[in-house]
């Protein structure tokens, strides 16, 4: 009896360890998907296997295919799966793919995308191919991107759709039902319909289940959500991205200065939105003037690093010349270059830290003068109480540094460090007021804030440390405690 337990714990072991090596083992779609394509089938039988997988994996395949290979994917596609495919492929990398279509496949497939995303695409192919495209294609559609691409890139319009159920509000219910199937045809984001009054203007939205589960006597007024959010076309996305972002809608409208509804802008715009420009803060806050990619030529990236590089090479031989203004602290003073590292890195991690917090507050267009000046006085204070802590540490560790590794007197020792720590506590605060209010002047004068990057806030911070450390030496050590070497 005990044997068939132990039998029987042995094979439950051996199935758990087995679903366990199971969950943990993903199929390697990508694979199966190039084995498909460089196999010898039929093109019917190819492409009812490769339908099976989802857009995003087929589109995760095509840098791994030659050219050839990839000229073979389209021919055996439909438009539509392409069109799909195409959602889920990085937009300078798809205008070099739809550029390798025939003009008639391209248009077919420009066709079947969504608005946004065929605008984005085809401004990546060159002027002739892209004009003889975008004539080939319907002219509804023609025009609809022509629209698009009349935006420029920071404007909300530029990344619509105009894919989306309009209806008019003097509607009965049945008839809003008869025009939501007629529309639906051509528009697949139906789960909010748009109200527009006679003269086309947005009135508000009507959730698709409110219009299923309502009888056919309910008034379609009744139904509609005149509070619903909306954004202009013409509002740059830094301006309503907060806004955006505060509403759960699957959509939202998009409307023109005449208050006529142009397009929608979806949730995953709103999120590729955010992800671009969080892209674009951080590189700036690198000191770059735009994003790199590890495919990017050396020539370009050079070129996005330079400027930055050029003009913080100034600063710090700003910064080199104002410690040879100290050259006769240092020459009675030696031993306190040893400790230079110290201040100017604190002072530049604060600066940065400083500089984080305000460029995230002012996301805030609505930030009050006195919301501002709150802003500098905490940080001010975080790097006051900051300060007196690490300065505090500084005179302890510092002091003991130099009285027992360095052989000097507990006098000179902890006279050096007082120093040391007093003018670690005054960078600070001047570094957390520098971090706070160069991005609220670059606010304050139409610049992005971001521009006040990490790289010149340090370079910055460093002069603030340096005249602050060799002032502090000059005065309390040389002037007033008479210390030399």
């Amino acid at each position: 009896m005990e044997e068939e337990v132990r039998n029987v714990d042995s094979v439950s072991e051996d199935i758990s360890a087995a679903g366990n090596d199971s969950a943990l083992t993903k199929p390697d779609y990508e694979a199966e998907i190039l084995g498909i394509i460089r196999s010898n089938s039929s093109p019917r039988i190819m492409l009812g296997k490769i339908e099976d997988y989802h857009a995003n994996d087929i589109a995760g395949v095509f840098s791994a295919l030659n050219s050839q290979e990839r000229k073979k994917l389209y021919r055996i596609s439909n438009p539509e799966m392409l069109a799909e495919v195409f959602e889920y492929i990085d937009e300078d990398d798809a205008g070099k793919y739809l550029d390798e279509m025939d003009i008639r496949k391209a248009a077919a497939v420009v066709s079947e995308m969504e608005t946004d995303t065929a605008a984005n695409v085809l401004h990546q192919i060159e002027k002739e191919k892209r004009t003889l495209i975008i004539d080939s294609i319907h002219p509804e559609i023609q025009k609809e991107i022509r629209l698009l691409a009349s935006f420029d890139e920071d404007e909300i319009g530029s990344h619509m759709t105009t894919n989306c159920i309009i209806i008019k509000e003097d509607l009965t219910v049945k008839q809003a039902m008869n025009e939501l199937v007629r529309q639906a045809e051509d528009n697949d984001n139906i789960s909010t319909l748009f109200v527009v009054d006679e003269n086309d203007e947005f009135c508000g939205a009507i959730d698709l289940k409110d219009l299923i589960i309502a009888r056919n006597t309910v008034p379609l007024d009744n139904l509609i959500v005149t509070s619903f959010p909306y954004v202009y076309a013409n509002e740059s996305i830094d301006d309503c991205i907060e806004r955006l972002k505060d509403y759960s809608e699957s959509y939202i409208p998009v409307l023109d200065n005449m208050n006529k509804v142009l397009g929608i802008i979806t949730a995953q715009s709103i999120i590729e939105v955010v992800d671009d420009e969080m892209g674009e803060d951080y590189a700036k806050l690198a000191g770059l003037i735009a994003e790199e990619d590890l495919k990017e030529p050396l020539i370009q990236s050079m070129r996005k690093r330079l400027p930055w590089l050029v003009i913080l090479l100034g600063l710090g031989m700003v910064v080199s010349s104002v410690v040879g203004m100290f050259d006769k602290v240092v020459a009675q003073l030696t031993l306190i270059m040893a400790f230079q590292s110290l201040i100017l890195d604190m002072a530049g991690n604060v600066g940065t830290q400083s500089l984080a917090v305000t460029i995230r507050v002012l996301t805030d267009e609505n930030l009050t003068f006195k919301q501002k000046g709150h802003l500098v006085t905490k940080e001010m204070r975080v790097g006051l109480c900051n300060g007196l802590l690490l300065g505090a540490i500084s005179f302890v560790m510092v002091g003991l540094y130099i009285m027992f590794f360095k052989g000097k007197e507990a006098g000179f020792s902890f006279a050096v460090s007082g120093c040391i720590g007093a003018s670690l506590l005054l960078a600070m605060i001047i570094s957390s007021a520098v971090g706070t209010l160069i991005p609220l002047f670059f606010k304050r004068i139409k610049v992005d804030p971001a521009v006040a990057s990490g790289p010149l806030i340090t370079t910055v911070n460093d002069l603030v440390a340096v005249v602050t450390y060799y002032g502090m030496s000059w005065i309390l050590l040389l002037n007033v405690l008479h210390f030399s070497n």
